[in-house]
């Protein structure tokens, strides 16, 4: 292959974004994972937290990255909204996992309003299929909104971390208004 073909190649690679199998109407699957909230050591459980109303899962590639780090930020200014709506926010990661627990508590990042859990080896990202192609070993930028019955309503994967709040809020609230009680 010649350098441009290569170039071009690659180029289309980077700028394709993110392809989650998993589709709105598919069940989400259960898992448990050991976290941080604030700093404190925790246990997350998907299963529990669906009892509460909606939750927001969204995998990011590591902590302490660039794009992460404004991705947390986004997240923790709206977490009050994502409560008002009744929906439980949580970040899954399979990269920079020893930066974790500081990541959870620092003020400009998660600032201790949601929970960050560790996904060594890829195995929760693996089973939503939120793996990044170019380190696989790493999750991508993936968002469900799982409703309480673990159904798939909405799915944004994209590596730009812009938008996934707007795109998770905006599912949640439409999920809400269609499941007043």
């Amino acid at each position: 292959m010649n350098r441009l073909a290569f170039a071009v190649a690659a180029t289309a690679l980077i700028a394709t974004p993110a392809f989650a199998a998993l589709k709105p109407g598919d069940k989400a699957p259960d898992f448990i994972a050991q976290g941080f909230q604030a700093g404190k050591s925790l246990t997350f459980s998907l299963a529990d937290a669906r009892k509460k109303g909606p939750v927001v899962l969204y995998f990011f590639p590591a902590a302490e990255t660039k794009g992460c780090n404004l991705e947390a930020k986004l997240f923790a200014d709206a977490t009050a909204e994502f409560k008002a709506n009744g929906a439980t926010v949580i970040g899954v990661t399979s990269g920079n996992l020893d930066k974790l627990q500081a990541f959870s508590a620092d003020t400009e990042k998660c600032a201790g309003k949601f929970p960050v859990a560790a996904d060594p080896g890829t195995k929760i990202a693996k089973s939503f299929d939120s793996v990044m192609a170019m380190k696989p070993d790493w999750s991508d930028r993936t968002s469900y909104v799982i409703s309480p019955a673990g159904q798939v309503v909405h799915v944004y994967s994209k590596m730009d971390p812009s938008q996934h709040v707007a795109e998770t809020l905006g599912a949640v609230k439409t999920w809400k208004a269609t499941h007043k009680k």
